[in-house]
Order: structure tokens, then C-alpha cells, then sequence
């Protein structure tokens, strides 16, 4: 990644607010990006954007993408160069709970983003972030590549298959790579993120840190489900890569999905990572089995990102068990009311580091 592209460069960020909207918006200022946010409130509280005043550095847009005219007046006073699109209902059980909220905001939010960026005569390059959990899943031991069969048997997962099949036609339609002066559209597939600031509903890390400060066991819904987990710098440091990369001479043939998922060590099961997290901060019980019954969710999932080694260059860099120990980190001195934002950027720094090495 050249670093010093994204100076002065006019970045739109969707979901700014949310986890890994923050951490990428507190990376591009760290960069000298021109950044500006489009989002609802931070869904949590507390939350990371708060926490780290990710705001500091942001032209903080508040807007929700169901709303044409306001997505419309955020492309017009950001003029951006790159957008990454974040915003999203990311949870799968929330998707159960609230499936057209969930196919609304996924996947029609997604469609007048790209609506409202066809106007944009600057427009170098767009990112939109959908998920691993787009694909069909077979429940493979091998990972799942960018040409295998989109899908999804719940609303979250199909409404992110949705989001990618809308990005297809609207490249098809409307921003061709080909075309000279079009906006380079791409997708970026990543996995279950880690990392300091998560407090996110029904998501694992955030589960067990309270657990673990409240010196209680935690209730496990799937303990030997394997995911692909890896430090949300991991996941960003690609979208980086892919942005700038889309902007430059071989751009256009770089418009399409991308896989990044961790190296074979990052596809662990869920007991595995609390277990590695309990030996990290002692002391308290480890977890137990949550018996209730709860809506289907994949059991074995894995991503290959070899086009994305191959082509961008891009690979990962934490090891699981490092990764986990930086989200320590980070929740420890937030525990303490220590300055969890030049943390954060140190963070980033750190493995800005890594990026240089061979």
C-alpha cells in the first residue's frame, strides 16, 4: 500500500460510526485523507467512534441509507474521490429478528448509494463491503473462492449476496471498468473482525470482554463453529490496497470481488478463541453452553484469498493469537479510562509497520 496516495485524497466513508467504519476513518486520517462520514448514530453505547473521538478527523455526515436525497447531499458536499461503503446491518440474528430492515438497509441501501454516486464526476474508485457469509455455503473444509456460487439460507447472509449481485449490474450497467473516466466499482468479502472498540450485539468478543471484567462464564452458542477470524486491521489494510489500486493504470481489471481472510492459523473455532482470550486476561471462569434454542448459522466457514495475494499483494500479517492480544490491550486500558485513541492510531502504526515487511 503507497501511503502517501491517500494524502489529501477525498474519501467518502458509509457506516463511519460503526466498528470497522471507525477504525478505517481513524487509518485515513492517520494518512492525511480528506474524510467524510455518512452514518446513522454509533449503534452502541458505548462504542468506538466515541471512545477513540474518531470524529476529530471526519466531516461527520449523519444520514441513513434509505434516504435518496440525503445520500445525494453527502456525494455533493464530499465531491469524493474513493468511497467505501461500510454501512450495513451486520448481524445475523438480528436479520431473523428483522428481516426487511435487514434487506432494506443491505441491499436497496446499497442500490441508492450507487445511484447517488452516478453523478460524481470525480469519482475514481468505489469498495463496497459485503461479507464471507455471501457465499452458498456448503460447509467445505476448503475456503470458499471469489467465483463460487453467492447464497445464503438467512436474511443477513442472502441480503449481502443481494448487495453483490447489485454491484455486478450496476458495473454493468453503469460504471464500466472499461470506460474511460468510469468509476472502478469492486466488492470486498472479509470474515469475523477482532479488535479493540467492538461492543457490538451478539457478536462474540464483546461477549466474553464483559464476561471476563465481570469475572463470570460465558455463554457459548456454537462453541466448535469454525470462522475465519482476524484483526479488523487485517480486512481494512486490504480495502486500502484494493481502493488505491483501482485508481491506478490496471484498475479496471481489478473490478470485481476480492477475498481477505486470514492464513490457515486464522480459521479456529469459536472455544479455541476463548479459551486463547481467558489465557490472556486470568482469572475468571471459562464458559458454558448456552442450551436455548437459536436460529441456524453457519457452522463451518473459511475464505481463500489467493486472487488477492496474487493480484494486490496483500496478505495478512497478525498472527490469531497476537491479534487477540492487541483487543486485550486496547480493552484494558479503555478499563482504565486510559486514551484509547492514540492507542488506537499506535495500533495502526504498528501494523502499518508490518506492511513493509517481506
Amino acid at each position: 500500500m503507497d501511503t502517501a496516495f491517500w494524502q489529501d485524497k477525498r474519501v467518502l466513508v458509509t457506516g463511519h460510526t460503526g466498528f470497522k467504519g471507525s477504525w478505517l476513518s481513524l487509518w485515513l486520517q492517520s494518512l492525511g485523507a480528506e474524510v467524510y462520514g455518512y452514518a446513522l448514530q454509533p449503534p452502541t453505547t458505548p462504542n468506538l467512534f466515541t471512545a477513540a473521538g474518531v470524529a476529530q478527523g471526519v466531516v461527520d455526515l449523519r444520514g441513513d441509507l434509505a434516504n435518496i436525497e440525503q445520500l445525494e447531499a453527502a456525494v455533493e458536499r464530499s465531491r469524493p474521490q474513493v468511497v467505501f461503503h461500510l454501512a450495513a446491518q451486520s448481524l445475523v440474528r438480528r436479520g431473523y429478528r428483522f428481516p426487511l430492515e435487514t434487506f432494506e438497509t443491505n441491499a436497496l441501501g446499497t442500490a441508492r448509494l450507487l445511484e447517488a454516486l452516478r453523478p460524481c464526476a470525480e469519482l475514481e474508485a468505489i469498495v463496497v463491503v459485503t461479507t464471507d457469509k455471501c457465499y452458498e455455503n456448503r460447509e467445505w473444509d476448503w475456503g470458499y473462492r471469489e467465483s463460487d456460487e453467492l447464497g445464503g439460507r438467512d436474511p443477513y447472509a442472502a441480503s449481502k449476496a443481494c448487495a453483490e449481485l447489485i454491484c455486478a449490474a450496476y458495473r454493468a450497467s453503469f460504471f464500466n471498468p472499461q470506460e474511460a473516466g468510469s468509476p472502478r466499482l469492486a466488492t470486498a468479502r472479509a470474515g469475523n473482525v477482532l479488535g479493540g472498540g467492538d461492543w457490538g450485539e451478539d457478536r462474540l468478543l464483546p461477549d466474553l470482554l464483559l464476561a471476563l471484567q465481570e469475572a463470570r462464564a460465558v455463554e457459548l452458542r456454537s462453541p466448535l463453529a469454525v470462522r475465519p477470524w482476524q484483526h479488523v486491521l487485517e480486512p481494512l489494510s486490504g480495502y486500502l490496497t484494493l481502493g488505491q489500486q483501482l485508481c491506478g493504470t490496471a484498475g479496471a481489471s481489478l473490478a470485481t470481488s476480492w477475498n481477505f481472510g486470514p492464513d490457515e492459523d486464522g480459521a479456529r473455532t469459536v472455544e479455541w478463541v476463548v479459551e486463547k482470550l481467558h489465557s490472556l486476561w486470568p482469572g475468571a471462569p471459562t464458559w458454558v453452553a448456552d442450551s436455548a434454542p437459536h436460529p441456524h448459522e453457519a457452522g463451518y466457514l473459511k475464505l481463500d484469498s489467493s486472487r488477492a495475494r496474487s493480484r494486490l499483494g496483500w496478505r495478512p500479517r497478525l498472527a490469531l493469537d497476537q491479534a487477540l492480544e492487541w483487543v486485550v490491550e486496547w480493552h484494558r486500558l479503555h478499563a482504565v479510562g486510559g486514551d484509547v485513541r492514540q492507542l488506537s492510531l499506535a495500533q495502526i502504526e504498528r501494523y502499518s509497520g508490518l506492511l513493509d515487511e517481506r
